[in-house]
């Protein structure tokens, strides 16, 4: 007997069969879970940023997960990049540097958990949840830093003399987020989440918390507070700036107020302003304020 010959189209490489001009997805990073009668399937890709404040195990579409997903993979990539980089300029301030410190600490744990996740180790999940749940609430503590020191400064001339400022603001912000987490880790509410899509091959598993109770009062409900004073820092500092311009005193030095009017623009992003579209990620603008939300906050290191 004849061999069959393979069609022209069909290629074999390491005993794995690709045809030409159609997709060929990898099952690499995925586990089928078998429950009874029940068959689940999870990967451990990188997920997309906004689940770090959207609500937990709600659905999403395959396409928008993989472009969300991209979309996260080159901002946080280049997140980290550049605030390495701020990192090592003399130059910088204080408190600028801890947020940075703080930030990049969240970036490179939301892209090293889907690598955790993949060791299928409930420790090690439940660690690399905590460990990133903490870099995101000193993130936030320190987007209140950031607004806090702002309004010092305006309101001293930029001369603060509080004894000890920067240990006092720094024990706050990187102590208390601590205490939360030992709270959160003590009552087992880390592990891993599934983020379901309209195809269950393609859910996606993560290191995160996993009750919705949980998640709505510690990260949304903290981030509530932060982004209410915050917001209110930016309209506060924007009105003292446009009130100062249109004094006589500030019409000779017109340009330097406008200046530091774009200062004040751009800071809206280190106070983490950006970070309120994840209020309007519900009913019909969920997919709209995500996508925002992705874009503006994965790239956040590069403001």
């Amino acid at each position: 007997d004849n061999p069959i010959k393979e069609p022209d189209e069909i290629i074999k490489i390491n005993n794995t069969i690709f045809e030409r001009g159609k997709p060929n997805w990898t099952s690499e990073g995925c586990e089928t879970i078998v429950d009874g009668n029940n068959i689940r399937c999870e990967c451990s890709h990188l997920t997309f940023f906004a689940v770090l404040l959207t609500p937990i195990n709600e659905t999403i579409s395959s396409s928008d997960l993989n472009i969300l997903t991209i979309i996260t993979q080159v901002g946080c990539g280049l997140s980290i990049f550049f605030l390495g980089i701020i990192l090592f300029i003399e130059n910088a301030e204080y408190i600028l540097i801890h947020l940075v410190c703080a930030l990049f600490l969240l970036n490179l744990t939301f892209v090293v958990n889907h690598f955790v996740a993949n060791l299928n180790s409930d420790v090690g999940c439940e660690i690399m949840a905590a460990v990133m749940h903490y870099s995101m609430l000193t993130t936030f503590s320190w987007f209140a830093a950031q607004g806090f020191h702002l309004c010092l400064q305006l309101y001293r001339g930029g001369n603060i003399a509080i004894k000890r400022y920067l240990l006092k603001v720094s024990v706050i912000t990187w102590i208390l987020p601590s205490i939360a987490v030992i709270i959160i880790a003590s009552l087992k509410k880390y592990g891993k989440q599934i983020i379901y899509t309209d195809n269950p091959e393609n859910n996606v598993a993560m290191c995160w918390i996993n009750d919705n109770n949980v998640h709505y009062i510690v990260n949304v409900g903290y981030y509530a507070m932060v982004f209410l004073f915050t917001f209110t820092t930016v309209i506060i500092t924007l009105s003292w700036l446009f009130c100062l311009k249109r004094s006589k005193a500030a019409n000779q030095q017109e340009t330097g107020t406008g200046r530091k009017i774009v200062i004040i623009l751009g800071l809206c992003c280190q106070l983490g302003v950006t970070w309120g579209f994840a209020f309007f990620a519900y009913g019909s603008f969920r997919m709209i304020a995500t996508y925002i939300f992705t874009i503006l906050n994965s790239f956040q290191g590069i403001h």
